[in-house]
Formats: structure tokens, C-alpha cells, sequence
């Protein structure tokens, strides 16, 4: 027993270690000339990815290597390529920093329970798949976000949010049965990716807002990641379909609404 604490304790060790390594990480990147600062973001998506994996290294085996090292590598550059677009005041960043670290602690947790789950049964796997879910619409609302503010053609908003919704779905799918093949659960993802791309392509030809641009595709997020997941678990019934649909309806209602009041202003 005092063993299993031991190593529970160093694990945890390693978890916060990384989140404070990575939270100054953020810091630093944000300090820098914004010519070097997409240079950066790379070796701190690298960093992200190599920190991550020494953290769970004990319990990394498999397809875990690379599925479950997704979000945790994701999430960082997601939030590194937001934190350009906030306000220049140092307490927002500050308090954005800390949140960072803290929310990367908890995904660590997160990803740990998903690794040891992959191998025996494990009473906390419903509530890392609820933050997991979370970090996930997270992370893909914050990229984007970002995408759309880049102001690039239609094509490459597409292409773009196809790269990105692809690996976040495909983690998310994987995290909710958390099995030893990936095949699947990628094609799951296929299909999610290609309808969230559509949907991307479609808003870039509307005069609508970044923020609500990244609302919509968010919500699209939530709703295809959550029906992959009811359908995974055998549980996609058609109340369960309603609730989903009905709630993408309420969202695409207010988000039209703003944005034809906005153009009759």
C-alpha cells in the first residue's frame, strides 16, 4: 500500500512539474518578437509532447503513444495561439497563465486514468472522459478561433479546421471506450472531420463575426463528438439525438439572430 502511494505521489509530482515547466513555456513564447513567435510555438508543441509522454511515461503503452498524447500535446499550442489575440493588460495574461496550468494538471490526470484504463477497470474513467470531453470543445474552439482570424481563403479555412477537428475526434472517440485499436474510432473521426470542415467552408463565405464563427463550429464539435460517443457506448437513442440536435438549434438560432441584428445596425 505505502508503495502504491509512493508511486502515486511521484506521478502527481511529474504532473505538476510539467504544468509549471509548460505555464512558463506559455509566458516565454508570448515575450517574443512576433516574427519568432510561430517557430516557437512548434518547439512548444514539441516540448508539450515530449514533457507529456515522460509524465505517463510508466503507463504509456501501445496505441497510447500516440492517441492519448493528442490532447495533451493539442491543448498547450491551442491555447499558445489564443493567448496572441487577448488583451495586451498583464493581469489577463497572468490569470490565463495560471488557469492554463492549472486545466493542464487536470488533463494530465485526465490522460493518465485513460492509459490505465486501457488496461484494467477503473472507477474515475466517467469523469476523465467528462474533462476530457470539455478540454476537447476547449481546444478546438480556441483553434478555431484562430483559424478564422487569419482572414484566409475558404479552401484553406476548410482544409485547416479538417486538420484540426481530425486528431481532437479521434482522441475524444478513443477516450470513450479507451480500447488497445484506434482503426474505428478513426473512422469516426473521418466522418466528424469532414462535416465540421463543411461546416467551417460554409461560414467563411458568411459576414459573420470570428467569435461567433468559432461558437458555431464549436457547437458542432460538441454535438458530433457527443453523438460518436453515445453510439460507441450503445446508448444513442432518439431522445438522446433530440437533446443533442435541439441544443445545436438553440445555438445556431442566437448566433443568427446577433448576427442579423448586427447587420441592420
Amino acid at each position: 500500500m505505502q508503495i502504491f502511494e509512493r508511486k502515486k505521489g511521484s506521478k502527481r509530482r511529474k504532473f505538476l512539474s510539467v504544468s509549471i515547466l509548460l505555464s512558463l513555456g506559455l509566458f516565454i513564447v508570448s515575450r517574443l518578437p512576433i516574427e519568432s513567435r510561430y517557430s516557437a510555438i512548434a518547439f512548444f508543441a514539441l516540448a508539450s509532447y515530449l514533457l507529456s509522454a515522460w509524465s505517463l511515461f510508466k503507463d504509456l503503452h501501445g496505441v497510447n503513444w500516440l492517441i492519448n498524447l493528442i490532447l495533451p500535446t493539442m491543448y498547450p499550442v491551442s491555447v499558445a495561439l489564443f493567448y496572441f489575440l487577448l488583451p495586451q493588460a498583464v493581469m489577463t495574461r497572468m490569470i490565463v497563465v495560471i488557469l492554463f496550468g492549472v486545466s493542464m494538471y487536470g488533463l494530465l490526470l485526465t490522460a493518465n486514468i485513460f492509459a490505465v484504463a486501457s488496461i484494467r477497470t477503473i472507477q474515475l474513467l466517467r469523469a476523465a472522459r467528462a474533462v476530457g470531453f470539455l478540454l476537447s470543445i476547449l481546444t478546438s474552439a480556441f483553434l478555431y478561433h484562430v483559424i478564422f482570424s487569419l482572414r484566409l481563403p475558404s479552401y484553406v479555412i476548410g482544409s485547416c479546421v479538417f486538420a484540426i477537428s481530425l486528431p481532437i475526434l479521434w482522441q475524444g472517440v478513443w477516450s470513450h471506450v479507451v480500447s488497445s485499436t484506434i482503426k474505428r474510432e478513426f473512422y469516426y473521426a473521418l466522418v466528424g472531420a469532414v462535416v465540421i470542415a463543411e461546416m467551417a467552408l460554409a461560414l467563411s463565405f458568411w459576414f459573420i463575426s470570428v467569435p461567433m464563427s468559432s461558437v458555431l463550429l464549436a457547437m458542432g464539435m460538441y454535438v458530433t463528438l457527443g453523438l460518436f460517443q453515445h453510439d460507441l457506448e450503445g446508448r444513442l437513442f432518439v431522445r438522446t439525438m433530440q437533446e443533442y440536435l435541439g441544443f445545436a438549434g438553440i445555438v445556431f438560432v442566437v448566433v443568427t439572430l446577433a448576427v442579423l441584428y448586427r447587420w441592420m445596425r
